[in-house]
């Protein structure tokens, strides 16, 4: 089984990426859950400024990766190309122009998907990212291949 495809890496598919992998931490959880218990305090009668706080609190972290994906993405030159992706058996290879890197099933991290990505972690904060629109009918055998390859506690993946 092998499967090959080509993306795009957008400031768009960066900010997913990121919305995903900050709001799955323990310091996105917190930092929600720190604004959202002000906002309720606020109805609660605590006062306006714990609804300035909570609501300051809450736009902060979205606002600053939107933000941070924009930089990464102009100061990045990979992202202006597409990258070739090829999945094999033995694991995953990626290429742009004359450069070619690969990484076998065994050491992927985990692998998640959101509504917009497929996301391969190759470390724990390293990934690659497969927006849906660029693999279109490809992604049902993207997700055959990595459940095939890697366990399935590694594989959160929803259709």
């Amino acid at each position: 089984m092998e499967v090959e495809f080509d993306v795009k890496i957008t400031p768009g598919a960066l900010y997913d990426y990121m919305l995903f992998h900050t709001y799955t931490s323990a310091s996105g959880l917190l930092g929600s859950a720190v604004g959202a218990l002000l906002v309720v305090g606020f109805f609660m009668g605590a006062g306006v400024i714990f609804l300035i706080a909570g609501a300051v609190i809450l736009a902060y972290l979205p606002w600053t990766l939107f933000i941070k994906s924009r930089q990464q993405y102009l100061a990045n030159p990979a992202f202006k190309n597409s990258l070739h992706y090829k999945m094999t058996e033995e694991g995953v290879e990626v290429s742009q122009g004359e450069e070619v890197q690969s990484q076998k099933w065994e050491d992927m991290y985990k692998a998640v998907s959101t509504p917009r990505s497929l996301i391969l972690y190759t470390s724990p904060v390293n990934a690659s990212v497969f927006p849906r629109k660029d693999l279109g009918e490809k992604t049902v055998g993207v997700i055959r291949i990595i459940s095939a390859h890697m366990p399935p506690k590694k594989v959160k993946i929803r259709q």
